[in-house]
């Protein structure tokens, strides 16, 4: 006798659409290909556009036949997918020749011209790191991708809200052409975000052009923007005074060695800014510019400091001092510094008495991390005042730095640190302390 009633059905088979497309989020673009293929309920619901709003494309540098299929699925996923993007975030991982880059310029043409036609959903776009001063980067090669770049966000400037080009490395024409295509239909743009750090080549004054002062005077509604300390001039504090003071939140600053910095913006410029911008919140991160008179000539008290960050790179300079700094410059943030990162190669120059006075006067500092020479008796000190409540700190990273190869009594000391105020970090702390010979 045959049997007609129908073979049971898996759980699966009833599960929701919603939770279905929830599980298919996690899974890669082979998993998903399968996945389509179980039946005709899978297949719909892999196609559906919330799973496809988000992309990252990474181009890896090294050759082999897997890299060759990435230029080929990153067209096809542009094609088929390309309409429902959101955010999509473009990887050059570790170009090695002029075939590459060429390669690469081609594929980006062909995904920009796509989605400048499909998309209209388009509010995020990160390509980091094209360091396109390197000499693979042939000079048609590299006209051709800032042309199609320049058209590409001139077709998004009504909807895109992200921009993050940092690392790019080009001149300041180039520069300022593909910022410049952000507002070019109606002369000015109300992106709200921008990453333009390291986006000029190096040595740039850019802060004295009157093209970069043109350009940023064309952004309405920034919230959050990310430089470099060249751009810096008391022209562009006046130009985000006047057009963006009531949108502005954030700016993320880096002072590089390599950077110029030598001009003079006025506190009177910093002043204004931050008066008509309440909600301003300034970020600075230097990497090896660690001199007095470098940093208090950017560190004005005018500023509304929210984060420093000081890094020295493990270089050392026997005509350098940290203390000034600690005494003279940081304090004036006492009121609105939250975040204190200090990478140092103080060269033996004890900080301990320094830094923790710099420390219990920050009444708002949660957050530290240093790397220095100190005693290990600082960390006894730091923490029996926090546990005394002078000082609001949430998270410490500490590596002390010795000069002994053998750091062995060091380690037992933070082992009994640790256990004195073991109560303190498990329950209140995030709290992580070693020490590193450096010799």
């Amino acid at each position: 006798m045959e049997d007609d009633s129908e073979p049971e059905q898996s759980s699966w088979a009833y599960l929701p659409d919603v939770c279905l497309r929830h599980v298919f989020h996690w899974l890669d673009d082979r998993d998903r290909s399968r996945a389509a293929l179980v039946c005709k309920k899978w297949s719909c619901a892999m196609h559906s556009g919330s799973l496809w709003r988000c992309r990252t494309i990474t181009f890896y540098g090294q050759p082999s036949r897997a890299r060759t299929l990435e230029f080929q699925s990153a067209l096809w996923y542009t094609k088929k997918f390309g309409k429902y993007l959101k955010h999509l975030e473009i990887k050059l991982s570790n170009p090695y020749n002029t075939p590459f880059i060429k390669k690469f310029q081609v594929i980006m043409r062909g995904l920009l011209s796509h989605l400048g036609k499909c998309n209209s959903h388009l509010v995020s776009l990160s390509i980091k790191y094209l360091e396109l001063d390197c000499l693979i980067w042939k000079n048609v090669v590299r006209a051709q991708f800032i042309k199609n770049l320049a058209a590409f966000l001139k077709r998004m400037s009504n909807q895109l809200d992200y921009l993050n080009l940092k690392g790019a490395r080009i001149t300041l024409e180039e520069g300022c052409e593909l910022l410049n295509s952000l507002s070019s239909l109606t002369n000015r743009s109300f992106i709200s975000e921008i990453n333009i750090e390291d986006f000029f080549s190096l040595h740039l004054s850019v802060y004295s052009s009157a093209l970069f002062h043109q350009t940023m005077s064309k952004f309405h509604r920034l919230t959050i923007l990310t430089f470099n300390y060249n751009c810096i001039s008391d022209e562009l504090l006046d130009i985000l005074r006047e057009r963006s003071s009531h949108s502005l939140c954030t700016l993320n600053i880096k002072c590089h060695i390599h950077d110029p910095h030598g001009q003079v913006v006025s506190g009177m410029s910093w002043a204004n800014l931050a008066k008509r911008a309440p909600k301003l919140n300034v970020n600075f991160f230097f990497e090896r510019v660690m001199k007095h008179d470098h940093l208090a000539r950017i560190l004005l008290e005018e500023i509304p400091v929210r984060s420093i960050s000081l890094r020295s790179c493990y270089f050392s300079d026997p005509d350098w001092t940290m203390r000034p700094t600690l005494t003279n410059l940081l304090p004036a943030y006492w009121h609105g510094l939250q975040k204190l990162t200090l990478e140092l190669n103080n060269d033996h120059e004890l900080l301990d008495n320094e830094l923790l006075q710099l420390i219990l006067s920050c009444k708002r500092l949660l957050f530290l991390k240093v790397w220095a020479f100190l005693s290990v008796s600082f960390m006894e000190r730091l923490l029996q005042n926090r546990a005394e409540r002078k000082c609001i700190l949430t998270t410490i990273k500490v590596r002390i730095y010795t000069a002994q190869d053998d750091s062995t009594e060091e380690e037992r000391l933070l082992a009994d640190i640790y256990r004195k105020f073991k109560y303190l970090i498990d329950s209140e702390l995030n709290y992580f302390v070693i020490t590193y010979p450096m010799v």
